[in-house]
């Protein structure tokens, strides 16, 4: 690939110039650049996005200068419809302008003491700012001076690299990662979204700075880790931050699925690797980031609700409903979203073992209404989370079970389409029952509204107002009520 990019001088192919950097946004870059008389590169993701082929539209500009004034003036020329923002402390700035975002930064070169990843910011030249880049692969720099359009800066052979598919430190791995681990983590990262592989002496350092990653914020290690998650592969990322030891630390209860316990000649499953392969097998059937986050937690209970049984052998009783408790509590420690996506998490975890007791056992209406119930408009995400769940080798269980989730579905759909069960609400409200039977709030309100709710669930009564009110006064007789005002009325 690299052969073909550039020629012996190192400036990009025309081809690719026109195609990458032939964006007006670029030659107003140029014009400003040379204008202020300072020398300007294109650095980073969006160089390296140019030789992986894939699309970017964030844009990083360095200078030998300061990269807030090129900003001040970049901006400027755009016109009204750019936004500048400055952040004068860390002597940098972003202009947004028609879905781009183009971030400047004045070449530096960054010191840090070991206990803070703040660093000590000076002036620098182009090469001092690529040293103090994370990879190779993310050091290459274009030069955007009329002069030198065009021109590539690869000093530390970050086009090989990509050609290998190799991620490597520029300088020191130790002393990379000492001062920012965060890199650590953006090193699993890029290797999980691109394939690539960590060279050994670059794992090896991630290892032994493992530890480091205590200073790092739960904010960043998240950013990373839903990034690694939204990859083709996410189990590559699990795989790398368990063989690195980086896993007990930002994720210990992930960690405590691996390994397997034999008594009396009987073992269960590797329950973390068993999580990988759920996690892979859904993520080739859906983007969706917290459906993926449910895969990971789906067993995350099972080391606390493991048991041995000499007649049953190994169990894992209530883990799904363990562990729907368990995630509030990990989520605010990773700071993942205390949100509608937390809950979201939760019910696919509470709901996961519903679907296959519905095909171990006879799937009846009954039960189906029930799953449609509670799942509501997430059925459709809990029916490809079971469906991952299978990771059996013996292929023929797998296509019964499957054949068996089939009906399920079949079922779902025609019950739904039958008795509108998904979401519902019983057609008797609580303040219709408190209504015609001049109750107040309390708890034989609640204990007629479910058993309306239940008898259509049970397939009882159909789901509508008639025979729902009809029921609701059998359920009320047997606890010593009768209509009264309104509700006479009601009931004629």
């Amino acid at each position: 690939m690299s052969a073909e990019i550039i020629d012996a001088t190192m400036k990009l192919d025309d081809s690719l110039l026109k195609k990458h950097l032939g964006h007006p946004l670029f030659g107003l870059l140029t014009e400003t650049a040379d204008e202020l008389g300072v020398p300007c590169y294109v650095i980073g993701g969006y160089v390296r996005d140019i030789f992986l082929q894939r699309p970017s539209k964030d844009i990083d500009v360095v200078t030998v200068g300061s990269g807030i004034e090129l900003a001040r003036a970049f901006a400027s020329k755009l016109g009204k419809r750019a936004y500048l923002s400055v952040f004068s402390n860390f002597g940098t700035a972003q202009v947004k302008y028609k879905g781009h975002e183009i971030e400047f930064v004045g070449a530096r070169r960054e010191s840090y003491s070991h206990d803070s990843r703040k660093p000590i910011v000076e002036d620098g030249t182009l090469a001092d700012d690529q040293n103090r880049r994370d990879f190779t692969i993310n050091a290459l720099a274009i030069c955007l001076n009329r002069e030198h359009f065009g021109e590539l800066v690869d000093s530390f052979g970050g086009v090989a690299d990509l050609d290998a598919g190799l991620i490597r430190t520029p300088l020191d791995p130790d002393i990379t990662f000492s001062d920012d681990p965060l890199r650590m983590m953006r090193a699993i990262r890029f290797a999980t979204q691109l394939g690539f592989r960590i060279v050994d002496e670059t794992f090896d350092a991630i290892t032994r700075n493992r530890e480091r990653i205590n200073i790092i914020s739960g904010e960043r290690i998240i950013e990373e880790m839903n990034k690694m998650m939204g990859s083709a592969r996410p189990s590559t990322g699990f795989l790398l931050l368990e063989k690195c030891g980086l896993l007990p630390l930002i994720f210990p209860e992930l960690h405590a699925l691996k390994g397997v316990e034999t008594v009396d000649g009987r073992g269960h499953k590797d329950n973390f690797y068993h999580t990988l392969a759920v996690l892979d097998q859904l993520a080739a059937k859906s983007d969706n980031l917290w459906l993926r986050w449910a895969a990971v937690f789906h067993d995350i209970a099972k080391p606390v609700t493991k048991r041995y049984d000499a007649k049953l052998g190994w169990t894992f009783h209530n883990h799904n409903y363990v562990g729907a408790k368990m995630i509030p509590g990990i989520f605010r420690r990773m700071k993942l979203p205390m949100n509608e996506k937390m809950k979201f998490v939760q019910k696919m975890v509470e709901l996961h073992m519903r679907p296959i007791a519905l095909v171990e056992d006879e799937v009846t209406d009954s039960a189906v209404r029930r799953l449609l119930f509670d799942a509501g408009d997430d059925i459709d995400s809990l029916m490809l989370l079971c469906e991952a769940d299978i990771t059996s080798k013996n292929q023929e269980k797998v296509r019964r079970i499957l054949n068996n989730f089939a009906l399920v579905r079949t079922k779902l759909h025609d019950i739904e389409e039958k008795d509108r069960v998904r979401n519902f609400q019983p057609p008797v409200t609580g303040e219709e029952i408190m209504r015609v039977f001049a109750l107040s709030p309390c708890r034989v309100v609640g204990e007629i509204k479910t058993a309306i709710k239940d008898a259509i669930l049970d397939g009882v009564i159909p789901n509508e107002h008639e025979a729902a009110y009809r029921y609701m006064l059998q359920v009320a007789a047997g606890k010593g009520l009768a209509p009264v005002g309104e509700g006479n009325l009601a009931a004629k």
